[in-house]
């Protein structure tokens, strides 16, 4: 059973930084599309980054410039680095990736960012 963990939340200030990590149990390359997701109290879930299948990466737009999501395949690790944070990034974040026809969801990391 392939699991995804993540870690590196926390509480900032506005325009500080936090980086997430988003662990893989199994290998990396058994699960396609990972990504990113966040959900704000009241709101939808909201895709922040994600590598599509064919290995470009989409962010939605309020955190183009300010976020990067990257993967280290040696580590099993996906991450997503998050600069010049806003208070409206407040949000759980997800790690998300396909394993054959099956969506994986990691039990989600909170982000609060102070005003």
């Amino acid at each position: 059973q392939v699991q995804l963990v993540e870690s590196g939340g926390g509480l900032v200030q506005a325009g500080g930084s936090l980086r997430l990590s988003c662990k893989v149990s199994g290998t990396i390359f058994s699960i396609n599309r990972m990504g990113w997701y966040r959900q704000a109290p009241g709101k939808q879930r909201e895709l922040v980054a994600g590598f599509t299948s064919g290995g470009t990466i989409n962010y939605v737009d309020s955190v183009k410039g300010r976020f990067t999501i990257s993967r280290d395949n040696a580590k099993n690790t996906v991450y997503l680095q998050m600069n010049s944070l806003k208070p409206e990034d407040t949000a759980v974040y997800y790690c998300t990736g396909k394993y054959y026809f099956d969506d994986i969801w990691g039990q989600g990391t909170q982000v609060t960012v102070s005003s």
